[in-house]
This record gives C-alpha cells, sequence and structure tokens, in this order.
C-alpha cells in the first residue's frame, strides 16, 4: 500500500529486500529544509507545545494538520530528530505556511525529482 498523500513518505521508493522474500523496504526521504520565505512565521515554544500541537494549531486547512509535525521538525535551521524530545521553552521555531506546504512540500515538481 503506498504512503497516504501529505504523509511524510509520500515521495520515498520502496525497495525490494535482496534475499528473494520480496519483503520491501522505504528508501531514505528527501526532508523539506529551511528557506528563508516571506510567509514563514516564528513560533517561541511555550509550556505544553509539541510538534504534533504546533502542527494542528498551525496547518489547520490540510489534511490530518497534527500528522504534520514532520515538516515543523524537517524545516528548522537545525533539524530536529526525534519528535518525542521536549521542545526547550523559548526556542524560536521557524513555521512554513500551508500556502508553502501545499506548493512546495508536496509539489508535483518535488514528486517528480523523488522518484528514481
Amino acid at each position: 500500500m503506498p504512503p497516504f498523500r501529505f504523509s511524510r513518505y509520500q515521495f520515498t521508493s520502496a525497495l525490494t529486500a535482496e534475499d528473494g522474500s520480496g519483503k520491501l523496504f522505504l528508501a531514505g526521504r528527501e526532508k523539506f529544509p529551511f528557506r528563508n520565505l516571506s510567509d514563514n512565521r516564528t513560533h517561541i515554544v511555550g509550556e505544553g507545545d509539541t510538534l504534533f500541537t504546533l502542527a494542528h494549531r498551525f496547518f489547520q486547512g490540510t489534511p490530518r494538520p497534527a500528522g504534520l509535525w514532520w515538516v515543523i521538525a524537517d524545516f528548522q535551521p537545525e533539524v530536529i530528530h526525534d519528535p518525542t524530545i521536549s521542545l526547550d521553552l523559548g526556542r524560536v521555531l521557524f513555521i512554513p505556511s500551508v500556502r508553502t506546504i501545499i506548493e512546495e512540500v508536496f509539489s508535483e515538481a518535488r514528486a517528480t525529482e523523488a522518484t528514481p
């Protein structure tokens, strides 16, 4: 089953195990790194903020907004690798706009670039 739309694995390809078992594995995915865009927002981490709650707050209008936590994690100048680690209070996070998510993160051009 292919990854669903707006999944962080949408643009990965599947590799077949070399042992003949037929098992499929996902190849590495290309992250969407920080870009200084005019419609970026910043957020100062407060008590109780998580990547999930921030994605839910900022990405309304997309399917499963909290599921886009990885967009915030990837978009930082210093990428956040583990969403389960608490965010440091006072840390400044860069938040891409919904426009950026739809037009750039999930663009057809990016999908074409990721296809081997």
